[in-house]
């Protein structure tokens, strides 16, 4: 399977009051950011990607080669001269995309647009990637998607009820949530989506990912304290 996606980069550049090593070429400080695209062209926060690695021109030495792990990714440096990078995209460790991207100072604000194609994503990359647009052979539409989680819901109905245990986790006490992510990091197969943001303090799982029998211990869990 292969999908496609709309990559954005954005760059930004002011002049700042340093020396310039060259006359003429005025000291810069300026910024890439990188987005995705949904269908309707708007920005979305590219966290399909684990981390982007930006290649900048030998000069920056040590500093060539820059890595970011939270979206935007955004690479913020000083220099006079422009120069063109190569900007590794990875959905894992082993698996990467690679854009080029022309650094240059011909106007404060400006955007590059190129297409990314990821193939076999896994189950989780899929469900970020159903974020900003359709997925091949699969309708995804709004109504479609509403209905495949009631499917779901229908057919796990005798495990717990999610619509119940996504109400009360947003309403427990923060002992009992941390035991619940717990139960989740220890329980969770490669099929379970999850993401830990630990700068905002949040954690994200998708309940009809779980197995049945972790959806289970939870909705247990969460009968034994009368959450539910």
């Amino acid at each position: 399977m292969h999908i496609e996606r709309s990559v954005k980069l954005v760059t930004e550049q002011r002049n700042i009051p340093k020396p310039s090593p060259v006359a003429d070429f005025p000291m810069k400080e300026w910024s890439v950011k990188v987005y995705l695209l949904d269908q309707q062209g708007n920005e979305r926060p590219a966290n399909c990607f684990t981390k982007v690695t930006y290649n900048l021109h030998p000069s920056f030495e040590e500093k060539t080669h820059q890595t970011f792990v939270e979206p935007p990714f955004a690479c913020v440096n000083e220099g006079w001269g422009e120069f063109e990078m190569s900007i590794d995209l990875y959905t894992t460790e082993k698996n990467k995309s690679t854009v080029f991207h022309d650094l240059n100072f011909q106007s404060p604000l400006y955007e590059n647009i190129q297409t990314v194609s990821f193939k076999n994503p896994s189950q989780a990359l899929l469900a970020m990637l159903r974020e900003t647009g359709p997925i091949p052979n699969e309708d995804d539409s709004k109504a479609t998607a509403k209905a495949r989680k009631a499917n779901d819901l229908k057919k796990k109905k005798t495990v717990c009820d999610f619509e119940k245990m996504a109400d009360a986790l947003t309403k427990l006490g923060e002992d009992d949530l941390l035991h619940v992510i717990q139960m989740i990091h220890d329980h969770k197969t490669e099929e379970t989506y999850t993401k830990n943001d630990i700068d905002a303090g949040e954690f994200t799982v998708d309940l009809y990912t779980l197995p049945d029998n972790l959806a289970k211990m939870i909705w247990d869990f969460m009968l034994e304290i009368k959450a539910v």
